[in-house]
């Protein structure tokens, strides 16, 4: 599932202009980013959830016994509405412009812009407001202090 993940929030093609490349047409603030997040922890339960009910085993094997006729029953409609949810909550998150980088840490990327540059501001679960940002190219690993910036 991995490359689902993946591919759902690649950024879009950078568009040529002149001055630095931009990859989002959506920029926010620290403010911004940090007044979304009860919104994002709310996305991310939406996508646990149904990332649970995707993995649920007997409803899986059900789906495996049941014939191409049926629909799968009880166990294709669980699968199916897992999937709806789970592409919802992605639909949700792609709009706004929001990165998911791992649903199981709840680590995501808010774009937004340092002077001329875009940055990502850089939220992990557990994290009370964004106090970090990093580069395009550095992700988790290149997270400074907003004060460093």
């Amino acid at each position: 599932m991995p490359g689902c993940w993946a591919s759902a929030f690649a950024p879009p093609r950078p568009r040529p202009r002149s001055g630095p490349v931009v990859r989002h047409s959506r920029h926010y603030s620290l403010e911004e980013a940090n007044d979304s997040i009860a919104w994002v922890e709310e996305c991310l339960g939406r996508l646990r959830t149904a990332k649970s009910s995707l993995g649920d085993k007997e409803a899986r094997e059900a789906l495996s016994e049941a014939t191409p006729t049926n629909g799968g029953g009880e166990p294709g409609k669980v699968v199916s509405e897992a999937f709806l949810g789970l592409r919802s909550a992605l639909v949700d998150l792609r709009e706004r412009e929001i990165v998911l980088r791992d649903l199981d840490r709840g680590l995501v990327d808010f774009p937004s812009l340092s002077g001329d540059e875009e940055i990502y501001l850089c939220w992990e679960e557990g994290e009370i407001e964004i106090g970090f940002w990093h580069d395009l190219e550095t992700g988790f690993d290149g997270r400074r202090p907003l004060e460093d910036g």
